[in-house]
């Protein structure tokens, strides 16, 4: 029998009519030592089994066994990181590690304390911060302390929910191998629930899926050799299978299939001379340099003087052509976009649209921004409704409600057209984001990490909507990201920017994939790795704030005006 045992264990919240299934019939053992990696869909009971683990919940059937016996409560056994911090606000780092220590060790010595407490702090990398209170640390480093806590209350089992969901790309990857590293030391039994495919495949032994109906999925076993590099791991072919397999088997059953719908729109001209949101509604606009950034700079005053953060931004974009912006977080990323959008001056430079300056606001620049920014108590068609109205001023009444409803059915919300925001999920809430955008039938379309608060399978589902709601309009679009395969997976070039203050531009790489393309058929192309591999490249070698000189890059060649 393994150390943790789920046996035939469902649990059920409400009653009746109400009542809502989370687990179902879920039969389940960890072995001793082993990482064991739950992966699955936001909403398929993955922290409620890990709370049934803990002790923190008990299950309406079944039984949940530590060594084969019953698991009554929570013990000191079986050590919790969750995803939110949990840290006492005026306690040191040192302080919120000792509160552990001494509730586990009451009978150790202060010294022994100490030396306990100030071994685990050290091991997770925080001997320099040890005398600094949470609201002096970064998120990485504040979720190192519960990290450290756990470890020091020595469980003979670690359970990880979610613990590294909110932080950034680069601060997930760092702490996910850090992780890794304590594990091979201790050879703990860790439980790992997450939605990163990558992050599952770097730590685990085992993976298995949950479904969305609460019932356990496939299981796929990790032979890739420890220590695993995640830059090695791009060329490493028993990677990129295992990488294609989980992802389609999720894709498979999480994903819903489209919504192909059957509406058509109207012939209705918007107020910025558009003539409609489809691909031939563009025509009579300049190709070549349809938008044409020269020589940006951004500067802010400060009281130490100018600060640079954007200089020298030099980029042109043919009409239709969709761009991923990437690059590590303070690059000035949202800053270039910010200034396209019209909503943040420019200091030096300028930026031309169709021919003609960017200033201020416009419906012909739509933006998407990481939150939705819905009227909550307006429903996903009234909100979407607020742009369409201002942009189709000789439109009837009913062909702007055509244009909202297309965009609503495109996206995937035909059933909850009338539902108020409010009630929406996150997914949910930025997929009528998405729809408001396109409703404005825009000359731009601007992507400030669209998906950047979603988890990474909704992303996945958002991306395949946004590819196919832009296919049909081929508008020319910037998206921000931080997501190597994100920004591959949507552009025609991706753009990678050194690092801040005065950034730049340091490389831009053509992406020369099929469309339309879906995730599937990117992992089975024989150069997506290739494309992915000179974006980590680049990534990697400004990872720790170097600036080294930045790359000359060919122009792209630009269509004649």
């Amino acid at each position: 029998m393994g150390i943790l045992t789920l046996d035939g264990v469902s649990k059920s919240y409400g009653e009746g009519p109400s009542q809502t299934d989370v687990l179902n019939d879920i039969s389940l053992e960890v072995k001793e030592g082993e990482f064991l990696v739950l992966l699955g869909f936001s909403g398929t009971g993955k922290t409620t089994l890990i709370n049934m683990f803990a002790g923190l919940d008990t299950p309406t059937k079944g039984k949940v066994l530590f060594k084969g016996q019953p698991v009554t409560g929570p013990g000191p056994e079986r050590g919790v990181i969750f995803q939110s911090y949990s840290l006492m606000p005026w306690l040191t780092v040192t302080g919120n590690v000792g509160l552990a220590v001494d509730a586990i060790f009451p009978g150790l010595s202060r010294s022994e304390k100490a030396a306990k407490v100030e071994h685990y702090v050290k091991m997770v990398g925080l001997g320099h911060a040890a005398g600094r209170r949470p609201a002096e640390l970064s998120g990485g480093m504040r979720q190192r302390v519960n990290v450290a806590r756990a470890l020091a209350m020595n469980p003979e089992v670690l359970l990880l929910d979610e613990p590294l969901s909110a932080l950034d790309a680069l601060t997930r990857a760092n702490l996910a191998d850090e992780i890794e590293r304590i594990w091979e030391a201790d050879k703990k039994t860790c439980v790992l629930i997450t939605n990163d495919v990558d992050e599952a495949i770097v730590l685990a032994d085992r993976i298995i899926a949950l479904n969305p109906d609460g019932t356990l999925g496939d299981e796929f076993k990790v032979t890739i050799p420890r220590p695993r590099d995640r830059t090695e791991m791009n060329h490493d072919e028993t990677f990129k299978a295992l990488r294609a397999e989980v992802t389609q088997y999720l894709m498979d059953v999480g994903i819903e299939a489209k919504v192909e719908g059957s509406r058509s729109l109207p012939n209705v001209t918007p107020i910025h001379g558009v003539p409609t949101a489809v691909a031939k509604a563009q025509e009579g606009m300049i190709e070549g340099r349809f938008l044409d950034f020269s020589q940006l700079h951004k500067v802010y005053p400060t009281p130490k003087g100018p600060l640079t953060v954007v200089e020298n931004f030099d980029l042109k974009i043919n009409k239709g052509e969709f761009i991923s912006l990437i690059g590590h977080s303070g690059c000035g990323k949202s800053t270039v976009l910010t200034m396209a959008a019209g909503l943040n001056d420019i200091s030096k430079g300028a930026i031309k649209l169709d021919g003609r300056h960017v200033e201020g606001a416009d419906p012909e620049r739509a933006v998407v921004f990481q939150a939705p920014s819905l009227f909550p108590w307006l429903t996903a068609k009234e909100n979407v409704s607020v742009g369409a109205d201002r942009v189709y001023p000789k439109a009837s009444r009913q062909e702007r409600q055509d244009v909202v409803e297309y965009y609503l059915e495109r996206v995937g919300l035909a059933d909850a057209m009338d539902k108020p925001a409010a009630e929406l999920s996150n997914g949910m809430k930025q997929r009528v984001g998405i729809a408001r955008a396109f409703a404005l039938s825009p000359k731009l379309l601007l992507l400030d990490e669209p998906f950047g608060m979603l988890d990474s399978l909704t992303r996945w589902e958002l991306q395949e909507v946004l590819m196919e709601v832009w296919s049909r309009t081929k508008v020319t679009a910037i998206c921000v990201t931080h997501d190597v395969d994100e920004a591959i997976l949507l552009a025609d070039r991706v753009v990678m920017m050194t690092n801040g203050p005065q950034a730049t531009i340091g490389k831009i790489t053509e992406v020369d994939l099929p469309r339309p393309r879906t995730r599937k058929a990117l992992l089975q192309h024989p150069d997506y790795y290739t494309y992915r591999q000179e974006v980590l490249d680049f990534l990697e070698e400004y990872e720790h704030g170097a600036k080294p000189k930045p790359k000359a890059t060919a122009p792209k060649p630009i269509a004649a005006e």
